[in-house]
């Protein structure tokens, strides 16, 4: 029978509850102490792991420490010290111009809405939703690739664009919780519902998950 728009809100609530029991420590794994540099962080991250970024940005942090700093650094050498975080000249690209929109625009304060921030060059709606929710304390849901798996796994979703994805989890998932909801299932997504082997037999949420290829002991 096809689940109802008020049945899958209430399973989504069931969902969150059973992860928050099973990832008490579920939090954004970027290392950051500003606005301005969590937006750098988030930025770097595309196509590479949180650990890799938090290997780079604390020297990054040290030689650019705000938007200034940033818009005014050599392309060269911006791309010599962000290398191994991948598709380092695009990156730096980005940076740049997220770096001079910010002082141009906005007095080199990171902008708190989702439109001023979604302007910035090289700036999505999932990096401007991690910065909003992480940065500013709101509550705004970033779709990223664990996000984008689990939540479709789960019957949450479904698109093959992420922005649609979005859509449909933010129109299921409790409003007030959307930031948390982002950490449990990424969370999820790295520990438990992985891409390739997904350890189903001990899932948290077995039993509300209706996706067909679950794996075996």
């Amino acid at each position: 029978m096809r689940e109802t728009g008020a049945t899958r809100r209430a399973r989504a609530r069931k969902i969150l509850r059973a992860l928050e029991r099973t990832y008490p420590d579920a939090k954004i794994a970027l290392n950051f102490t500003s606005p301005f540099e969590l937006l750098v962080a988030t930025i770097l991250s595309a196509q590479c792991t949180d650990e890799r970024v938090n290997m780079v940005t604390p020297g990054l942090f040290g030689r650019y420490p705000t938007a200034r700093h940033l818009a005014g650094a050599d392309p060269s050498r911006l791309e010599d010290e962000i290398r191994s975080t991948g598709f380092f000249r695009a990156k730096a690209r980005a940076l740049l111009g997220m770096a001079r929109a910010v002082l141009e625009r906005h007095g080199g304060e990171v902008p708190r809405s989702r439109e001023a921030l979604t302007a910035l060059p090289g700036v999505g709606l999932k990096t401007a939703n991690v910065v909003i929710g992480n940065a500013f304390g709101g509550n705004a849901l970033a779709v990223d690739t664990h996000v984008f798996r689990v939540s479709q796994r789960l019957g949450l979703a479904r698109s093959a664009d992420p922005d649609e994805i979005h859509e449909q989890l933010v129109a299921v998932l409790p409003r007030e919780r959307l930031t948390q909801a982002t950490h449990l299932l990424i969370v999820h997504g790295r520990r438990t519902c992985t891409a390739r082997k997904p350890a189903c037999p001990v899932c948290p949420v077995r039993t509300l998950c209706p996706w067909s290829d679950k794996t075996r002991r």
